[in-house]
């Protein structure tokens, strides 16, 4: 008897320390997760929030001014994002479209952007697996020219329904990326990428809003 009821003592503690392991393995993997989106730069860097509201990326997006790829949150000098970049856009069927929004969420400064957003750069009817080059470009690019602070420049790609036409807003200043999506059934962004930037020591000249 006493030893059954030792064995049965065990097997209990046994069996209570493992289903106290998997609950304590349970919250970890779930803080691990909560975690791991609390890290996702985009949300790190606000532009979850300024500009765009949480989405699921679907798509791959590979942004390179000149050699330099642009990774969520690197900082660039204004010499080095003179030039409109490389956008490479994933997918697999050519007769999907993709359309490319470039914002500055900052302008003027950071600390009163009265300006958001100020719109740098609008790409539509981009074929999948091609870059931006092959689609229409509505507004030209306008590099970024920061003055006051550091600045945060978003890309966003959205996938279109099929080609269509857009129309350029009459001024850059105060675009919304949200209310273009929303006017050209959009939808959600597939996928998203910004840089930092921040006036250069000994550098000139005034942005033209």
């Amino acid at each position: 008897m006493l030893h059954n009821i030792k064995v049965d003592i065990t097997r209990s503690y046994i069996n209570n320390s493992c289903a106290t392991c998997f609950q304590q393995a349970q919250g970890h993997n779930s803080c691990s997760l909560s975690m791991t989106r609390d890290r996702d730069p985009l949300v790190v860097g606000r532009v979850i929030g300024d500009v765009l509201d949480s989405f699921t990326t679907s798509v791959p997006l590979r942004v390179t001014f000149a050699t330099k790829e642009v990774s969520n949150g690197c900082e660039l000098k204004p010499s080095q994002v003179v030039n409109q970049p490389r956008v490479d856009v994933g997918g697999t069927d050519l007769r999907t479209f993709y359309t490319v929004v470039m914002v500055d969420p900052d302008a003027p400064s950071p600390s009163d952007p009265n300006l958001r957003e100020y719109l740098h750069w609008l790409v539509t009817d981009i074929p999948a697996t091609t870059e931006a080059s092959f689609g229409h470009e509505v507004v030209c690019y306008e590099s970024p020219r920061p003055t006051v602070g550091i600045h945060r420049f978003v890309l966003v790609l959205f996938r279109q329904l099929g080609r269509q036409t857009v129309y350029a807003p009459g001024w850059r200043q105060n675009f919304n990326t949200r209310d273009f999506a929303e006017l050209y059934n959009l939808g959600s962004p597939v996928a998203a990428a910004y840089f930092n930037c921040q006036r250069e020591s000994g550098s000139g000249g005034r942005r033209r809003y």
